[in-house]
């Protein structure tokens, strides 16, 4: 390219100039006094008053704007988003004194500045990068590089730290303990330079220099020493060691190859090394952690060693800075005194987990010991020498010497590749400015510019074959002032010497860069050109979008930042200043920066700054991908060529181009193949087209301003005219066909081409590929245009390379286009490159897939890697769904495609013809599910499913229809919105967010206006979602009824009559007596409320948790006058409502959803600032431990509650925590609740005076956070505990009933359905010694360390050497019942069983007789039966024969029976069985235990009102009915059953008499269990719930609200643990409401059932989900839906974890259940009746009903709407509406585009108008489909299947096109037929439909019939055989026989 023709062509226009200035500047100036600031800061504040101090402040202040300008630096990097998609904007970081400001702009929007930061000290440097955190850190976090968590940070450097903030809004701040030089950032995190310090070279000759580079993987961890591997060296084999080299520098460092370069000052040479993480080996290797001993000349060098690097660390830190005198002192204290400091096990050391949680400030000091490097590489590391060894090492120095541990380094670099070494090598030669770039092919080069012998050297890299290492190619020289990459168009300016601007690609020159308003350097004087006069809009950080694939390139090119000031000493470089000369009047260039994108700053000479963008290599989409197929087909080098040819032909200056893109391509491609397009026609007429927008004024003005004849007949000629001609507009105008006269010169000589031009041998390859990318654009039907401008260039060359076949094919594409007389060239076929994948067969993808269709033999299907995606889709997804080939999909190299390459042997082609036919062994189901998961999977979606020829998506819409009929419920969200079930995507998207609150649209109590609801707002149940509950409970007002029952917020009614001989005095205390019984009811409630709105509310993070007050006044008719407790007039109990409001706390803590964002600080906030309040605080902790919360708060804060020494927060605090942390046995928990438990504590251990319910409390903590562990040391000290004797000074005496529960009960839990497979407890004895506390008998000796506490007996209580069975028995019956809870053991079933003797019933309290019986069932889970005969079957006989009835009425006389033991056993034992049946079908809703319970509740109801009542006694009758009442709310939790509730509310009324607190507690528990959670929650019958609910229902109940002694009433709420969400609620997924749906559970067969099936009507609760096999939603309305829990249940569970909601969709023409119950209005209905006439009794009005899709109701409303005198348009309307009816109905919207393109197709065919033959292939290729074999076999398998298209509409169609190719035939269509057959050329105007009638008969070439031999065919069958080979329909040959048999007659067979 050195002529100069070629030269002065070859300028390339630069666009876009703008004005530069950085944008961090202006806002620098505007920001607010920020060296004010600075000053204050380092001033006290007494100076800033003196007057010198202002003075000073004013000095200050003039010094820095002096230096403010040289200060100043910046860099820019293509804008990156938070999420990663693509922006439209630079980034710019820019820094001055000690600013930093980030701002974010581009060339066409205003910049705004994004953060700015202002630092204590000058920035020395600020930088981009991205900290990687490994989310689970293993010892191989290398290895494991799965799922890490990317944190994008800004660092600052400054003298001393460095400050790094994350997006995220993180801060840290890391010390640096030496002075850094620099600071890159790389992949895995920062590397640190440190400045080599002058008194360190050279090194003296015993010490080892220290380490240079250092590198820190996250602000946390530790800065790591660089390790090196260089190549063989002398040594023979490659060193690894310390990178401790001061003479080398770092001169560039990118991310993406991961590659660093280096300078070596003393060699003058470049170095490339690898940047990786460090292997293990490495690490040992530089670490040597061997044993063995060095010489004491080695321990010299060390120490030495330690006291230069003490001395380094002390002198080089420096003056400002604020660590420096700690860091000295710490390194000498520390060496001597605190080996705690640094004693870290080396096994741990190198896990970074570790060394983040040191607190930054330890960074400081970290290299002040020195053992921690070791550098000698010759010699071990002297880790453990003792003192001896060392006789020459001070004392202090040896002391540090075993205990340092060495810093274990992080990253490694090995060498790559040095450049060589020249003779004329100079000493200043470190490259200025390195980055890499990449060719217009691909190639990629790292260029270093080397400014002191203005050279730019560019090496070309490329990655090995196995993708492992790099390789490094040749050297190449371009001599350059300064460069920049281009990368937006892979391309590299150069500023060369001279002052010109020149592009490259890697190393070939493209064109001078013309720059308008900028001389052209030249050299004359005369240019002395002032500032451009145009005035350049200054716009700052600019901007244009970067290609995705080039993403991470970037950022190492810019972050080399570049001094603004160049060195001063190059001017007087001689061939600098010689180049200058000339131009020092004028502007010229000066440098580039700044490249971004396809855009770079100039800076010019007088100090101004351009930005300017060089142009784009292309913009139309038709020939960029030209450009790409050729590109990739042609050998590199003259690929490169020919694009550089292009970019200049497109890019010349002269403003824009008036071509239109592809005509200048045409031509310019044209020209390279060696046509003549000045002598072409019709590309010499290209030159004037062009769009048709008004044209500028050409170059070449014309000669003649009138016009000519020949503009008319060009006119003629032009592209435009043939193609308004066949435009159906000039149809419809009925325009005559102006023919042109023919053009003189055409042929009177044929053209021949120049056969030296650079394409001219690969014109085959270049028309084969340019055919590829035509049949890929056929496969988007956006891209018509460019189709037919392409056939037009392929027709061309298909005629001069005489390729018939070609012609043909295109002929019958576009029989309009296809003129027959057109130029022809010559060309020289002998120097023609033929390529290997040349084929004389056109590839056809419509052919193909008919081929496919009709079953016939394939071969595969020539495509382009990377161009041709369409067809590769298209040919594998049929391949797999038509042909049933699995193997397509699964690997790359499929067998029905073959890839196309540059320069590639040849490819053999055998297809095996048997493959074709279509697979039975494959269910059908799984092959449409396999393709369309195939096809999100390569990123396939429904707007390209659009965009595809509706013949050809026909297959991809069948298999999408299949599956939306039976999808699964656990696809990904992409593969559902593909198949249009929004339904399934919307639940998969859910899936993915937190929040469980956005997705059934709740009512918030803040948006009712208050003023009427003003007094109900307070009770605590307003955050309930009433929508869903007013669907479970749409029949009656019952949830309103709870909400009466439970609220505790108003006063109550206090309803005494006055009698006439009481006196006011006594009546008001009669009033306030009973206000005090009413009392006793109010405080009770809390515990139901909280169970009533359990998880119902998300709380504002910004507002305190809302408590409901509880109130405990009343109101007395008939004046509504208040009555209050305090008045003095009673006597009321003390702390009478501590408890209380504890539950109250409790409750509105569980409103908490576990789903909430909460954190410690809002726990915190809520905080009550009165003591009053602070029980319910207390409770409020206990919650949020319950819904696990609490694990959240910080362990700080944990310690500040604890030492309040508050009863009550530590009760709520040690339960809530343990609940937390259910079953994990965490070790700081332990620790917390071991203090509360003097058993725990060593003997020794000071007696803490812990209050006894906070033991009680803490025990139950041990049983939770051991729950399930067997954990023996627990077990054994909870043994113990159940029979802890009271001790002597009056300790251990009060309530000891429930601390020795509390331990049974923990004990429980820890061995918690275990059984006897106690691993390693057999000698605790744990079942005897059990069964010893309950039957009581002699104490055992008191094993253990806590003997000594037992010694003296107590000296109040003399229980002597038995045990107090009334003490320990419940806790003892119910740990055996837990150890073997479900495990049916007889045996220890036997122990349980009631007495049968009535001595031995009077050794028994019938109230542990309950116990016992519920014990014995749950462990012989199996055998329970819901019916009444089992419930009495656990009645020994004594009772059963001789006990009253519960309905007798007088009493039988009996002498030797005690009737009151009898009867309160009876009683008893029959409560205890029903409760054991509550627990074995909690939350099931069972009905024959519902009903079995039901009985006995009533019985007892009845007992209480009978006569026999006082001998069973009130209180025990009262205690059974609460126990039957809790039995029957478990069975029936959160149903919401209405019996159960007549029950609760009846049991609600009683508040006289026997009636205490406790009784209250457990009716009103019952209630909220029957209403758990709104409705939501169920009960689940695991062993850890069932242990949950044994500690929450124990059926004694307080007898007052400060009654704690038998059981603690903190644990009444411990409900929770057994709670779990079961309610599926479905919401339409249109109008985003809940609803009503049919679904269908199996249940799983087990040993008393067969597996069944029942229809539920959601919202409902769901039984347990492992007794469940599948779930399904039910047709007709809704679009099925299956949960196969067969799989797994995590699905299910999440789902009902986040609310429940479950999508549904209607399905068309149907109503909701809410909206039609009973289905007889839904439109279905009615038109099911008379299918006939659908079509006309289909009214466009109803489609409302059918869809939601606004798209269909619009076309309803146009197309189907009648209107006045439509005339024969009716019929279109009848036909439209029939097939929007038919879409609608059979739910395939999608299918209307298809059924209308396929009616105009015929219709146009009908007129004669067909232009183009697309259409008709598609309607073939969806005949083809119907007719397919796999379609076949699809609907026969499943004949139910809906219609996937009109079974009437499609033969219709295929009947029309028939007669109107057969009318054509007979009016003298066979005539053209004929000679089209006979190869003469056919007559004009029948060329459209003969090209009809050739594709849609699939009638075979010229060529192909006369190589068959037809021509003495005599007769038909003759003909049937020859036509076999050429796979041609009979129907075809049929109307072809006429014309190739001779005469007619011999039609006749």
């Amino acid at each position: 390219m050195s002529d100069h023709s070629d030269e002065r062509a070859t300028m390339i226009a630069a666009g876009d100039l703008q004005e530069f200035a950085p944008r961090g500047r202006e806002h620098c100036r505007r920001h607010p006094s920020a060296l004010t600031l600075q000053l204050r800061r380092l001033q006290p504040a007494s100076e800033l008053c003196s007057s010198d101090g202002a003075a000073g402040l004013v000095g200050s202040l003039r010094e820095v704007t002096i230096h403010e300008r040289q200060r100043e630096s910046w860099q820019l990097r293509k804008g990156i988003s938070d999420v990663g998609e693509e922006v439209d904007y630079d980034e710019e970081l820019y820094v001055a004194s000690n600013m930093v400001i980030w701002s974010k702009g581009s060339k066409n929007q205003a910049s705004t500045v994004y953060k700015a930061f202002t630092v204590d000290s000058p920035v020395l440097q600020a930088l981009w990068c991205d900290f990687t955190i490994p989310q689970e850190k293993s010892e191989k976090s290398d290895v494991s590089g799965s799922d890490e968590v990317v944190e994008k940070c800004i660092c600052i450097l400054q003298n001393s730290c460095i400050n790094v903030h994350s997006i995220e809004g993180k801060d840290y701040i890391a010390a640096l303990p030496f002075q850094v030089a620099n600071v890159w950032p790389t992949k895995y995190g920062l590397l640190f330079e440190r400045s080599s310090s002058s008194h360190e070279v050279p090194p003296s000759p015993p010490r080892e220099p220290l380490p240079t580079m250092f590198s820190m993987l996250h602000p946390l961890d530790e800065i790591t020493p660089l390790v090196c591997k260089s190549g063989a060296g002398v040594f023979g084999s490659a060193r690894v060691q310390y990178v401790a080299d001061y003479t080398l520098r770092i001169v560039f460092l990118n991310a993406e190859p991961s590659i660093v370069m280096t300078y070596d000052t003393v060699q003058s040479l470049h170095t490339v090394w690898a940047l990786r993480r460090v292997k293990p080996e490495e690490q040992n290797t530089v670490l040597k952690f061997s044993e063995q001993m060095g010489t004491p000349q080695h321990v010299a060098t060390s120490s030495s060693l330690t006291a230069h690097l003490r001395s380094f660390s002390k002198g080089d830190s420096p003056v400002g800075s604020p660590f420096q005198n700690y860091s000295s002192i710490h390194s000498q204290s520390r060496s001597v005194s605190s080996p705690s400091m640094q004693s870290r096990s080396p096994s741990i050391s190198n896990m970074a987990a570790l060394s983040r949680s040191h607190s930054p400030a330890l960074g400081v000091h970290s290299f002040s010991g020195v053992q921690r490097f070791n550098f000698s590489s010759n010699a071990q590391s002297p880790k453990r020498h003792s003192i001896t060894h060392s006789p020459n090492s001070t004392s202090s120095d040896s002391f540090l010497i075993p205990e340092t541990e060495p810093i274990v380094p992080e990253l490694c670099i090995d060498h790559l590749w040095t450049e060589t070494v020249t003779n004329m090598r100079e000493k200043n030669s470190q490259a200025s400015k390195v980055f890499i770039t990449t060719d217009l092919c691909g190639q990629k080069f790292l260029c270093f510019l080397v400014e002191s012998q203005l050279q730019l050297r560019c090496v070309k890299f490329q990655e090995s074959n196995d993708k492992s290492q790099l390789i490094f190619g040749s050297v190449t020289n371009i001599q350059a002032k300064d460069a920049a990459p281009v990368q937006g168009i892979d391309t590299l300016l150069v500023l060369e010497g001279s002052g010109n601007l020149v592009l490259y690609s890697g190393v070939v020159r493209v064109g001078k860069v013309f720059i308008p308003g900028l001389p052209a350097p030249s050299l004359t004087m005369s240019n002395q050109m002032p500032r451009p006069s145009t005035p350049l809009d200054s716009v700052s950080t600019p901007s244009k979008p970067l290609n995705k694939h080039l993403g991470p390139l970037e950022e190492g090119v810019l972050l080399s930042p570049v001094p603004e000031l160049r060195d001063s000493s190059k001017l007087h470089d001689s061939t600098y200043v010689e180049d200058c000369t000339f131009q020092q009047h004028g502007t010229f260039i000066h440098a580039l920066r700044d490249p971004v994108h396809n855009r770079v700053t100039l800076e010019l000479s007088n100090n101004t700054m351009i930005r300017i963008t060089i142009p784009e290599i292309a913009t139309s989409e038709l020939v960029k991908r030209c450009l790409q197929g050729i590109k990739a087909i042609l050998p590199k080098e003259i690929a490169v060529q020919m694009l550089v040819k292009w970019y200049n032909a497109y890019n010349a200056p002269g403003g824009p181009s008036y071509h239109s893109e592809w005509n200048l391509f045409v031509t310019c491609l044209m020209n390279m193949m060696g046509y003549n397009t000045e002598r072409l026609s019709w590309t010499r007429n290209l030159d004037f087209e062009g769009s048709l927008s008004p044209v500028i004024a050409p170059k070449k003005a014309r000669p003649s301003e009138t016009g000519s004849d020949e503009d008319w007949e060009y006119l003629l000629g032009s592209d435009y005219h043939r193609n308004f001609e066949s435009h159906p507009v000039a149809k419809a105008l009925r325009l005559d066909p102006l023919e042109a006269s023919a053009p003189k010169d055409d042929f009177s000589h044929s053209l021949s081409l120049d056969s030296s031009t650079l394409l001219f041998t690969h014109i085959p390859a270049v028309f084969f590929v340019l055919h590829l990318i035509y049949e890929e654009l056929k496969l988007n039907s956006l891209m018509g245009e460019g189709i037919r401008s392409l056939v037009v260039l392929l027709v061309q060359l298909a005629r001069d390379l005489k390729l018939e076949a070609y012609l043909d094919y295109y002929y019958r594409d576009y029989p309009a286009l296809v003129k027959t007389s057109r130029q022809t060239c010559v060309i020289d076929q002998g120097f023609m490159h033929q390529p290997s994948f040349f084929s004389a067969e056109p590839p056809s993808i419509f052919q193909w897939l008919s081929s496919c269709l009709k079953g016939e033999a394939v071969q595969p299907y020539p495509y382009l890697p990377g161009i041709c995606e369409r067809s590769k889709l298209v040919v594998v997804s049929v391949a797999l769904y038509i042909l049933g080939d699995e193997s397509a999909v699964s690997n790359e190299a499929s067998h029905y495609l073959y890839k196309i390459t540059s320069g590639q042997r040849k490819q053999q082609i055998e297809p095996d013809d048997n493959r074709c036919s279509f697979r039975q062994s494959t269910s059908v189901s799984s092959l449409a599910e396999k393709l369309v998961i195939w096809m999100t999977n390569v990123g396939f979606t429904l707007r390209d499913l659009e965009s595809l020829p509706f013949g050809v998506a026909l297959p991809i819409r069948d298999a999408i229809y299949y599956c939306r009929e039976q999808p699964a419920s656990d696809w990904p969200e992409a593969v559902c919105l593909l198949i249009g079930r929004q339904d399934l995507s919307k639940q998969a998207c859910e899936g993915n967010l937190q929040k469980g609150k956005s997705s059934v649209g709740q009512v918030l109590s803040s948006d009712i206006p208050s003023g009427t609801e003003s007094e109900e707002d307070e009770d605590g149940m307003n955050d309930m979602n009433e929508e869903v509950m007013s669907l479970i409970w749409s029949e009656d007002l019952r949830v309103q009824e709870v909400r009466r029952l439970l609220q505790s917020a108003r006063p109550v009614r206090v309803n005494v009559v006055q009698m006439p001989e009481a006196s006011d005095h006594e009546y008001i205390e009669e009033k306030e007596n009973r206000l005090l019984q009413l009392c006793q009811r109010t405080m009770a409630l809390p515990v139901g409320r909280g169970m009533f709105t359990l998880f119902s509310y998300h709380p504002v993070p910004t507002e305190q948790l809302p408590i409901p007050k509880l109130n405990l006044t009343g109101r007395a008719p008939p004046r509504n006058t208040t009555v209050d407790l305090n008045s003095g007039n009673i006597d009321v109990p003390p702390n009478m409502a501590c408890w209380a409001s504890f539950h109250n706390g409790v409750a509105a803590g569980l409103k908490i959803a576990p789903a909430s964002q909460i954190d410690s600080a809002w726990i915190v906030y809520n905080k009550p600032k009165i003591a009053e309040l602070a029980n319910e605080y207390a409770g409020f902790l206990m919650a949020l431990g319950l819904n696990g919360h609490l694990t959240k708060l910080a362990t700080l804060n944990i310690h500040d509650y604890l030492t309040k020494g508050h009863e009550m927060t530590s009760i709520g605090l040690l339960l809530g925590v343990s609940a937390a942390k259910l079953g994990t046995m965490d070790m700081a928990i332990t620790r917390l609740l071991s203090i509360h438990i003097p058993a725990l504590l060593p003997p020794t251990s000071t007696e803490l005076d812990v209050p006894h319910n906070v033991q009680v409390a803490a025990v139950i903590g041990i049983g939770l956070v051991y729950q399930g562990t067997a954990h023996r040391h627990t077990a054994e000290v909870l043994l113990a505990e159940i029979g802890r004797p009271p001790g002597p000074e009056m300790e251990y005496c009060t309530d000891r009933e429930s601390y020795s529960l509390a331990s049974g009960l923990a004990l429980g839990m820890v061995c918690l359905g275990h059984g006897s497979n106690l691993i390693g407890m057999s000698d605790l004895n744990v079942p005897e010694q059990l069964y010893q506390y309950m039957v009581g008998g002699h104490r055992r000796f008191q094993a253990g360390m806590h003997r000594e506490k037992h010694k003296s007996p107590s000296y109040q209580i003399k229980e002597g050497d038995t045990i107090n069975v009334d003490v320990t028995c419940p806790g003892a019956t119910l740990a055996l019942a837990m150890i073997y809870l479900k495990t049916n053991n007889r045996s220890i079933a036997d122990w349980l069983q009631a007495p049968d003797t009535m001595y031995l019933l009077d050794f028994v309290k019938p109230e542990f007789l309950l116990l016992r019986t519920l014990a014995r069932c749950l462990i012989l889970w199996d055998d329970i039966l819901p019916n009444s005969k089992w419930v009495n079957s656990n009645v020994p006989q004594i009772i059963r024969e001789n006990s009253i009835s519960l309905h007798a009425t007088e009493l039988p006389s009996s002498e030797d029976l005690s009737l009151e033991t009898l009867a309160q056993a009876h009683v008893y034992i029959i409560a205890g069985a029903c409760l054991s049946l509550g627990f074995r079908f909690a939350g099931s809703e069972n009905l024959a235990a519902f009903k079995c319970l039901y009985k006995y509740a009533t019985d007892f109801l009845k007992c209480l009102s009978a006569p026999t009542a006082s001998i069973t006694g009130h209180y025990n009758l009262e205690t059974c009915l609460s126990v039957l009442l809790l039995s029957l709310a478990m069975v029936m939790a959160g149903s919401g059953n209405l019996k159960v509730l007549q029950l609760c509310r009846f049991m609600h009324k009683k508040t006289g008499g026997e009636m205490n607190y406790g009784f209250h507690l457990a009716h009103h528990m019952a209630l909220g269990l029957l209403f758990l959670g709104g409705g939501r929650y169920s009960l689940s019958t695991s062993n850890s719930s069932i242990a949950a609910l044994l500690c929450a229902l124990y059926p004694h109940f307080p007898v007052h609200s400060t009654d704690n002694r038998y059981h603690l009433q903190a644990l009444r709420h411990l409900y929770v643990l057994a709670a779990e969400p079961r309610l599926l609620t479905p919401v339409d997924v249109d109008t985003n409401t809940p609803c009503y749906a049919l679904i269908e559970v199996t249940y799983k067969g087990t040993q008393w059932y067969a597996e069944a099936t029942e229809e539920l009507m959601a919202p409902t609760l769901l039984p347990e989900l492992h007794l469940l096999k599948q779930i399904r939603v039910k047709g007709p309305r809704y679009w099925e839906l299956l949960i196969d829990l067969s799989k797994g249940t995590n699905h299910l569970k999440s789902i009902l974890s986040k609310g429940g909601v479950l999508y549904v969709k209607l399905r068309a023409g149907q109503l909701s259940y809410k909206e039609d119950p009973m289905g007889w209005r839904s439109l279905l209905a009615q038109t099911v009746t008379h299918r006939n006439s659908e079509a006309r009794a289909f009214k466009p009005e109803a489609i409302s009903a059918f869809t939601s899709d606004p798209a269909l109701f619009s076309f309803a409303d146009y197309f189907c709407k009648p209107t006045v005198n439509m005339g024969q348009k009716q019929e279109i309307l009848d036909l439209f509406s029939s097939i929007l009816y038919e879409c609608v109905t059979q739910e395939n919207p999608e299918m209307l585009p298809t059924y209308i393109a396929i009616d105009q197709a015929v219709r146009r065919l009908e007129r004669r108008e067909m232009s183009e033959t697309f259409e008709l292939w598609q309607i073939k290729l969806v005949l083809e489909f119907f007719s397919s074999r796999s379609h076949q076999e699809r609907m026969s398998r499943n004949p139910n299947r809906g219609l996937f298209m009109n079974s009437e509409f499609l033969p219709v169609m295929k009947c029309t096109i028939d007669n109107t190719l057969d009318q054509w035939l007979q009016a003298g269509g066979d005539v053209s037929l004929h000679s089209y057959l006979s190869g003469q050329p056919a007559e004009e105007s029948q060329l459209s439909m003969l090209a009809c009638f050739l594709i849609y008969h699939s009638v075979p070439m010229p060529g192909q019939l006369a190589a068959g031999g037809l021509e003495g065919t005599a007769s038909f069958s003759e003909l049937l055989l020859k036509f076999k080979q050429l796979n041609m329909p009979v129907r075809a040959l049929l109307r072809l026989a006429p014309l190739l048999l001779r005469n007619p007659q011999s039609m006749v067979l």
